[in-house]
């Protein structure tokens, strides 16, 4: 039980901050970097730390993605 707690908890940090950045790209690209961070310390807690990667990545790319700059903002990214 503690495993799936753990899981659906990252899963929505990764939602939440796959926002990042002024265009649909930036906030792509940020949001799975972030989410693939996470999903891999999630994964390594699991047992399974490049399928997290992977699934974060995953879910923080499209949740930047399908995200507006009037939903969330959080500045220009560091690469801009």
């Amino acid at each position: 039980m503690k495993r799936i707690a753990l899981a659906a908890c990252l899963s929505v940090a990764a939602l939440t901050l796959g926002a990042c950045g002024h265009s649909t790209g930036d906030r792509a690209l940020s949001g799975a970097g972030i989410g693939a961070g996470v999903g891999a310390i999630g994964g390594l807690m699991l047992g399974h730390p490049l399928e997290g990667a992977a699934i974060g990545g995953a879910v923080g790319a499209g949740a930047g993605a399908l995200t507006s700059q009037s939903q969330m903002n959080l500045g220009r990214p560091i690469w801009r």
